[in-house]
């Protein structure tokens, strides 16, 4: 198994993924060579909670322009985690809500 800091990047905290955190979902951004069992495992034994559902979404690179040059952003992948109804809330999102 990979190491789990290496397959979850950071939380991904909007007005949008705010709502999600009273249904017991939260949005990670996280290695694009992951996949929904290495996710699940890496976010069990960081905050050790039960992971009952992982979505995955592929968010692709977008132009941008800077004046005359231009370019591409980074593509990434997001990732909707949902917990089981008995785990405790992550405690790094209760401070931004």
């Amino acid at each position: 198994m990979k190491n789990p800091r290496d397959v979850i990047k950071r939380p991904v905290i909007t007005e949008r993924t705010s709502e999600f955190i009273e249904q017991q979902k939260y949005v990670f951004e996280v290695d694009l060579k992951a996949n929904k069992t290495e996710i699940k495992q890496a976010i069990e034994a960081i905050f050790k909670v039960k992971v009952v559902n992982v979505n995955t979404l592929r968010v692709p690179a977008k132009p941008k322009r800077y004046g005359r040059h231009s370019g591409y952003t980074s593509e990434w992948k997001k990732a909707f985690v949902t917990l089981s109804a008995d785990s405790k809330p992550l405690e790094f999102f209760e401070a931004s809500v």
